[in-house]
């Protein structure tokens, strides 16, 4: 009897944790489903299903990130209340946090986003300073150095690249293609990777290469890694390479042009761009550049960098408005002007390879996703370079996107269709 007494204790300790975790539940809705909102336009956020909450409810309210303008605690909560009720007379964004003792959420929400303007100003030899450097990749005799993959479907061919570039490394990756396509038949395809060194997500695949490759009547599809390391390489390889050589390489070379670390990662895009241009195959119209984070602020770049790029899929892209950190908002990744207080310094290198001026010279159509909660590649940030761009622009915004994907209960929602789906039907349209 003591035993089943135990037992019963245990399950009714354990399911009335498990109640009152799940009568903890809630969630966050605005008064624009979307998340966009005009200047000096009320913002509406209130609770739903929040009838069962039994904590204090805690509200927060940032503004462009990280600056706190409103805070309040809420006890006893009575369902579906407005929490939270607000205009903002200037372009900036807005996350509205709620949390209890067991569960927090956050929604997010922006005014304005068209009007945002850059932070960092625009070099007056911008165009000479990166017409020096086409100069001298144009100058440099391309040379390939190229080992066939085995085992790939049948009908295509894929290869362990090598191109020699300007900068300190050469660009590698994974190059796939049908075999025996026509003359001028076949778009471009270029995948862009995101920050880190050893990470499944920083390496080239055969597997992403040969994916796209095989995509509408076929594609030349490059899969680029962003650090000009060896593709296909033991585990131990990479790790010392990010503990090592590139431990923090995004901050490398900050006082200089010529030693900034993403020159060279740009250069390596350029030098990719070329070599594919000079496949015979190329129809000569479309080239699409397909990235995530620093990926994403790779494929923008790309735009800007080569006006042959047509398209541009990118999402959460970082390398945006670095200068926002100058103007009262959060720049983007890698937030450069938060490294160093020596903000002369890098005011003579960071604005060459900002997004945000390369953008100034993209016709390209830009599809991107923008996490309205995304503290790593901050909404404003993507905003002000996105306005500098002229092409088609069809932007998503995702009021409950952090930097990482949507969690499973979100993706409920609809972000499967109407972002991550829509995304991936541009792309397979757009190579049909």
């Amino acid at each position: 009897m003591k035993t089943l007494f135990r037992q019963f204790s245990v399950f009714a300790l354990v399911f009335g944790v498990a109640f009152n975790i799940q009568a903890q539940t809630f969630s966050l809705k605005q008064s624009h489903e979307n998340g966009i909102y005009k200047k000096g336009q009320q913002i509406q956020v209130s609770l739903s299903d929040g009838n069962n909450i039994t904590d204090t409810l805690w509200v927060k309210v940032l503004k462009n990130n990280n600056q706190p303008v409103f805070e309040k605690s809420i006890f006893p909560v009575s369902g579906n209340e407005i929490i939270y009720s607000g205009k903002f007379k200037e372009p900036c964004s807005v996350m509205v946090e709620a949390r209890t003792k067991a569960k927090k959420q956050t929604i997010g929400m922006i005014v304005a986003p068209n009007k945002i303007k850059t932070g960092i100003p625009y070099p007056t030899d911008f165009v000479a300073y990166w017409n020096a450097e086409r100069q001298k990749l144009n100058a440099l005799r391309m040379e390939v150095k190229q080992k066939k993959v085995d085992d790939v479907e049948k009908g295509f061919e894929c290869f362990d690249t090598e191109i020699n570039c300007t900068g300190s490394k050469p660009a590698r990756g994974y190059f796939a293609k049908p075999q025996n396509a026509r003359v001028r038949s076949l778009p471009i395809v270029l995948l862009v990777h995101a920050a880190g060194v050893k990470g499944s997500w920083c390496r080239s695949k055969v597997e992403d290469a040969m994916r796209y490759a095989q995509m509408g009547k076929g594609a030349l599809c490059f899969d680029l890694n962003a650090h000009g390391m060896l593709n296909g390489q033991p585990d131990e390889y990479y790790n010392n390479l990010e503990a090592g050589e590139l431990k923090e390489y995004w901050a490398q070379g900050m006082d200089s042009r010529e030693n900034f670390y993403f020159r060279g990662m740009y250069l390596r895009l350029m030098r990719t761009i070329e070599f594919l241009t000079r496949q015979p195959e190329w129809d000569g119209r479309r080239i699409l550049v397909i990235g995530e984070s620093q990926g994403g602020g790779q494929a923008l770049a790309a735009a800007g960098l080569d006006p042959r790029v047509s398209a541009v899929v990118a999402t959460v892209p970082a390398m945006c408005d670095w200068g926002g950190t100058l103007v009262g908002r959060k720049g983007g990744w890698p937030q450069p002007f938060e490294w160093t207080p020596d903000q002369t310094k890098l005011l003579n290198v960071l604005p060459y390879f900002d997004d945000a001026n390369l953008l100034k010279f993209s016709r390209a159509e830009i599809v991107v996703e923008i996490g309205l909660i995304d503290q790593t590649c901050p909404s404003t940030s993507v905003y002000a370079a996105l306005n500098e761009a002229e092409g088609k622009k069809t932007i998503y915004p995702v009021t409950y996107r952090e930097h990482g994907w949507p969690n499973e209960i979100q993706r409920k929602d609809d972000w499967d269709k109407n972002v991550f789906g829509a995304k991936n039907q541009f792309v397979e349209n757009y190579l049909k």
